[in-house]
């Protein structure tokens, strides 16, 4: 049950934990999560969400940073985790996010242990952090948990090589999704480093389309994470298994249909412009954005609008070409 590609029980969704394959298998879709205007929790809405993803061939949903994890209390933790469990189908892997800070940590430790997810993804903390102890937390989560976690990696200082590699060597680490960000993702010594040390089996590349085809061909990582795939899971599917076919010029024009909205993201916000991406898309309506932050303006909404129809425009056209 403790160590990384055992089977772990459960009998209601995927629930071995990952091994090279499965991260290579799908997409990682990170969703939004769904809320009504009084913030609870939209079953229904969220269900859609999921159905749409797997309709498109994508089985791996990773919820994070997109669902605002960040700011949701122990209040509703199980709530959520009951939610995306059962909205799953029986072959998806579903992995929620635990963290950041330490406290928050131990406590939905407590919550995760025993339910059939197959790991959990630690948040990354910036402050008030050191990388050895970061390096202690995730080791005391991982075993207060019972199961390998997914590391998940936004900055050089966040944790060292020499850490990252104790925490896979101890079975404690099964996936690493790599989000640091270059200006240009071919040249990253950090990357290299890391791959040198602990290979690339355990890692995805985390920062969606825009480095996938990098990251993927040149230093050899397994998938990529996608908001977009909410909106487009053929499209980002079709991404995928062209890089891993080698197929380039196919695999640039896929990537190329994402580009317009990853741009959007980083200048609009990119959590509140996924989650509000969705509800533009028609595929299922997100509702208020939970505290701390917020839902975008009608200014913001208007730019957005034509990004989504272009993107759902391409995932409609796949039957004749991208």
């Amino acid at each position: 049950m403790q160590i990384c590609g055992h089977d772990i029980g459960g009998d209601t969704l995927k629930i071995t934990a990952p091994t090279a394959g499965d991260l290579a298998a799908s997409v990682f879709a990170v969703p939004p999560l769904a809320r009504k205007q009084d913030l609870s929790l939209d079953g229904d809405a969220n269900r859609a969400l999921i159905k749409h993803i797997e309709t498109g061939g994508v089985s791996s949903l990773l919820y994070g940073g997109n669902a605002n994890l960040y700011n949701m209390g122990l209040y509703e933790y199980a709530e959520m985790l009951d939610l995306v469990e059962d909205a799953a189908a029986v072959d998806t892997w579903v992995i929620p996010s635990a963290g950041p800070d330490f406290g928050k940590l131990m406590d939905q430790a407590a919550i995760l242990r025993g339910r059939p997810f197959p790991t959990a993804m630690v948040l990354p903390l910036s402050f008030p952090a050191t990388s050895s102890g970061m390096a202690k937390g995730v080791r005391r989560f991982a075993h207060a948990y019972g199961k390998p976690v997914i590391l998940y990696l936004k900055s050089e200082s966040q944790l060292t090589i020499t850490d990252i590699a104790a925490l896979v060597n101890d079975h404690l680490v099964c996936g690493i999704k790599y989000a640091i960000p270059r200006a240009n993702p071919a040249i990253d010594p950090f990357l290299r480093q890391l791959l040198d040390r602990i290979g690339p089996d355990l890692v995805v590349s985390g920062m969606a389309e825009v480095p996938a085809i990098v990251h993927m061909r040149d230093f050899g990582l397994r998938s990529f994470t996608s908001g977009g795939v909410c909106m487009a899971p053929r499209l980002a599917t079709r991404l995928l298994r062209a890089i891993q076919d080698a197929d380039f010029s196919l695999a640039d024009r896929c990537r190329a249909a994402f580009l317009p909205f990853e741009a959007l993201r980083e200048k609009l916000g990119v959590f509140p412009t996924i989650h509000d991406a969705v509800t533009v898309s028609g595929v299922a309506d997100m509702g208020a954005q939970l505290p701390m932050l917020d839902n975008l303006g009608p200014e913001a909404i208007a730019e957005l609008q034509p990004v989504i129809e272009a993107l759902m425009a391409a995932e409609r056209g796949l039957g004749s070409g991208v």
